[in-house]
């Protein structure tokens, strides 16, 4: 065995999800007789309840399905607008550009709209089927692990600020032992109103009982506790903005790279960065590079450089900015920007973007860059921890691939509900010239990003990961340690990552570390003195942490139908198959 982990074969069903217990919620209703987006969406509900430092169930959830019957890829953005009473320049004005936490920086909560979307058109089971993991972890707890313990006493003082996230993170006024059996009954009880409502319309059907436990949430008791809370401390979200509320369904960004097409979520995410990094590396001869070589590492750090310059530029709701998404991904604009790509010097900043309309490789002007931060105290920066992951493939060969997230650290539970609704305006900027300005109605530039890559047609791989900015970053990594360099699955998600922090940070205040380059201890200092005579500017992380991200992934055999699937041990998460 090459890696820490076996991997986890299946000739069945399979399910990989970023804490073990979900894993497990998920596996019971694939061996129920659940298909993958039933799977999916239980070890989602499940993880908002067991990570809930850094998953909300009232946050977002971009899921992206394979709905193996009608051959057809759906992308559910799972991520909520800024409020309709937000007014223009609002942060600029009142708070000189900076999105402070707390409410302010809440926007509406889309995760339970989308799970609940996924289940009623294309799952079996009822909200109460696949929610009852959630409610029990909920409401009798389970045992506190050692990273969620961690991140509580790391943020012991954000919680204090609010006495209803004291009360849960804080039981006691202490932070819980490792160990310890972990409540959150005001949370259970939000869900089992939800499922109560459901079980109210059952006569009326399946669908109309999913129908009920989303009114709960969006109409019900719990929006009218949201709403008061926020009317009570200057908050925006109001009544009929829950009331109001989809999700949105859109296409996917579609990029080939060799033998498979890949699918990512759009530029209201990150996700075209995996997409335009590939197309940069399309024709290097990665493979006799070497893995992870310092020719091969400081080429996808350039090539990863140029994509998120673009990102900066252009990336943003495309409902309310125009995102030239096909000409960024244009075979020509690729070729002018892989030309800035210099193989005997590193760019020691964020590269200019490129004027992809205009034809050109770099652009005259872009959005203002924050000056470099003060150097990171210690590993837990630059990187910021939220985010969690789950996939589900069944018989059938229904995929399903969601990337829930939204922290409770920097917003408060609201009372009576056990919810933090989704603080994603953190990823918005206040400068209204900005792509990702925060607007009335407009969503942020999301970090969590699903993808689902296929070959001959089919899924081929699931796959996705927390880490903020190192999210498309590990990807692309895991990705090309098994298309370039034939790894099993469990190899490639362990094997040692780098990362690169040379532009803004999505998350407000969107530090800036110019020329940045973490390595993971694996990674031998050879090859960190290699990049660093290239103009890199070489951090060191642990042998293996956490921050590196901790991706999740399943890969489906086509030749005998066998599921291999993988989970990082970089943080709690499980695979399980049959």
């Amino acid at each position: 065995m090459s890696a820490y982990r076996p991997v986890i074969m299946g000739t069945r069903h399979a399910v990989a999800a970023g804490h073990y217990l979900a894993a497990e919620a998920g596996f019971d209703v694939l061996n129920a007789g659940g298909n993958a987006i039933d799977a999916g969406v239980a070890a989602g509900l499940a993880i908002g309840v067991l990570q809930s430092d850094i998953v909300n169930i009232a946050g977002v959830a971009p899921i992206i399905l394979w709905i193996a019957e009608e051959r057809k890829v759906i992308n559910i953005d799972g991520l909520g607008p800024w409020p309709s009473g937000l007014p223009d320049g609002y942060f600029q004005r009142e708070h000189g550009g900076a999105i402070p936490e707390g409410i302010l920086r809440t926007v509406l909560p889309a995760a339970p709209a989308a799970w609940l979307w996924a289940l009623e058109r294309y799952g079996t089971m009822s909200f109460g089927d696949v929610a009852r993991y959630a409610i029990r972890f909920a409401r009798d707890g389970f045992p506190m692990y050692p990273l969620l313990r961690e991140n509580i006493a790391l943020d012991a003082d954000n919680y204090r600020r609010w006495p209803s996230s004291a009360a849960v993170y804080l039981p006691d006024g202490e932070v819980p032992e490792v160990g310890d059996v972990f409540v959150q009954a005001e949370l259970a009880q939000s869900l089992q109103y939800m499922a109560d409502e459901e079980a109210g319309r059952a006569r009326d059907g399946r669908a109309a009982g999913i129908r009920a436990a989303r009114d709960a949430f969006y109409k019900g008791d719990i929006a009218r506790h949201i709403a008061r809370y926020h009317a009570e401390n200057d908050g925006f979200v109001t009544y009929e903005d829950l009331a109001g509320y989809d999700v949105r369904v859109e296409p996917t960004v579609q990029t080939r790279f060799g033998d498979i097409e890949l699918h990512c979520c759009g530029p209201w995410t990150q996700g075209p960065v995996l997409s335009q990094t590939l197309r940069l590396l399309e024709g290097a001869d990665l493979a006799a590079l070497g893995h992870n070589s310092p020719a091969y590492i400081h080429l996808l750090t350039e090539a990863l450089k140029l994509s998120c310059a673009d990102r900066e530029r252009y990336y943003g709701d495309p409902n309310m900015v125009d995102v030239p998404m096909a000409e960024l991904l244009s075979d020509g604009y690729t070729a002018q920007r892989r030309a800035l790509i210099r193989a005997d010097e590193a760019w020691p900043e964020m590269p200019p973007p490129g004027d992809p309309v205009g034809g050109a490789a770099t652009a005259v002007s872009g959005p203002a860059i924050p000056p470099p931060a003060a150097p990171p105290r210690d590993v837990r920066e630059p990187a910021t921890l939220d985010t969690s992951y789950v996939c589900a493939v069944d018989l059938q060969g229904n995929a399903f691939s969601a990337t829930p997230s939204d922290v409770s650290r920097s917003t408060p539970v609201i009372p009576g509900t056990g919810f933090c609704p989704s603080s994603r305006g953190s990823q918005s900027w206040g400068d209204p010239a900005h792509p990702s300005s925060a607007q009335a109605g407009k969503r942020p530039r999301l970090t969590p990003n699903p993808a689902m890559a296929f070959k001959n047609g089919k899924p081929w791989l699931l796959f996705g990961t927390p880490g903020g900015d190192v999210q498309s970053q590990a990807m692309l990594q895991v990705l090309l340690n098994q298309t370039v360099f034939d790894m099993d699955i469990q190899t490639a998600i362990e094997a040692p990552r780098f990362a690169t922090f040379s532009f803004p940070s999505s998350f407000e205040p969107h530090s800036y570390f110019p020329g940045r380059l973490n390595l993971e201890g694996r990674i031998s200092r050879e090859t960190g003195d290699a990049l660093t005579g290239l103009g890199h500017k070489v951090e060191w992380w642990p042998d293996m942490i956490w921050r590196a991200a901790a991706v999740c992934a399943i890969r489906v055999d086509e030749n005998n139908g066998v599921l291999h699937a993988g989970a990082d041990p970089r943080r709690p998460a499980y695979a399980l198959g049959w």
